[in-house]
């Protein structure tokens, strides 16, 4: 064999290698997702057609775990409510608050560095930290009525009541949050132009009209993230209502996922019916990632 048709030889399986290249750097990735994403969901379609309680026999039931959440478990409807309204309460809260403190935290100075790394601190703190010292801050008799006592003013039931347990909730979720989703803006605010704000001071540009025709623009890609992730992480909040409230008073504060936990494992063991609200949990934050993205992806600015 001649030395030319060994060099086409290897030049062949060098384009053979280079074209598998990136299939093999994919490949741990796409398993990963198969194994601990795709496999999962299908299978809980699967069982939501099903009457399982971890211990009989699967039997086929069809439709009737759809007909049974949608129709006979009232519980469903109220967790769906309470979840939109936690979902609600904190994207305002966290959006707002968030992009003020980022804006307030954007010029370099050495309090507003200390600021930071101190803002940041809940979200590092473990959930059951967060939700043992908020529980003694809300007692009956904590520190936050103690205060509220100082000033005259009647005490509150925080945890304990239905009417203020998911405020507090939302309350505490904020609380832990806000310093992510604020570095996350500061570091959007920091990688705005500097000739865009000196045009902008150049002209005199008022600070509100320079917020909404510059700033708000241009930090749009990141606000839509994290609208898109409070969203989502507030469809499957667990710790936190299992660790301060147990879904109660009543009802007050019981969620989707929180439900579907109490279905599949606490007592009833109805896992079919657990899995069905599952898949509606699952096709509600579809339709809303959806949704955002047709109404608001071409309000996005990127630079």
């Amino acid at each position: 064999m001649s030395k030319t048709e060994n060099r086409i030889k290897k030049r062949r399986k060098n384009k053979a290698v280079d074209k598998l290249k990136p299939y093999a750097m994919v490949a741990p990735a796409m398993i990963f997702l198969l194994a601990f994403t795709f496999a999962p969901t299908i299978y809980l379609v699967y069982l939501s057609f099903f009457d399982y309680n971890l211990i009989s026999k699967k039997k086929f039931i069809g439709l009737e775990n759809y007909e049974r959440l949608f129709k006979v478990e009232t519980t469903f409807w109220v967790a769906l409510k309470n979840t939109f309204a936690y979902t609600i309460g904190l994207l305002i809260l966290l959006i707002v608050f968030s992009l003020l403190l980022a804006i307030w935290l954007e010029k370099s100075s050495v309090l507003n560095a200390i600021a930071q790394r101190l803002m940041f601190l809940p979200h590092l703190c473990a959930t059951l930290t967060v939700a043992a010292v908020f529980q003694w801050l809300m007692d009956d008799k904590g520190l936050l009525n103690a205060v509220l006592n100082f000033f005259n003013l009647p005490g509150l039931r925080w945890l304990n009541s239905s009417a203020t347990a998911m405020m507090s909730v939302v309350i505490i979720s904020f609380w832990k949050s806000l310093g992510y989703y604020t570095l996350i803006m500061l570091s959007s605010l920091k990688s705005i132009p500097a000739e865009i704000n000196e045009a902008a001071a150049l002209d005199n540009a008022h600070p509100v009209r320079k917020f909404f025709k510059i700033t708000l623009p241009l930090v749009s890609p990141q606000l839509f993230f994290i609208l898109i992730t409070i969203t989502m992480g507030s469809f499957k909040v667990f710790d936190t209502i299992r660790l301060l409230t147990a879904g109660g008073p009543g009802e007050s504060t019981n969620t989707i996922i929180y439900w579907i936990y109490c279905k599949a494992f606490d007592g009833t063991l109805k896992v079919g019916l657990a899995a069905t609200a599952g898949v509606v949990a699952m096709l509600i934050m579809g339709l809303l990632t959806v949704l955002y993205f047709k109404s608001l992806s071409k309000k996005v600015h990127y630079q």
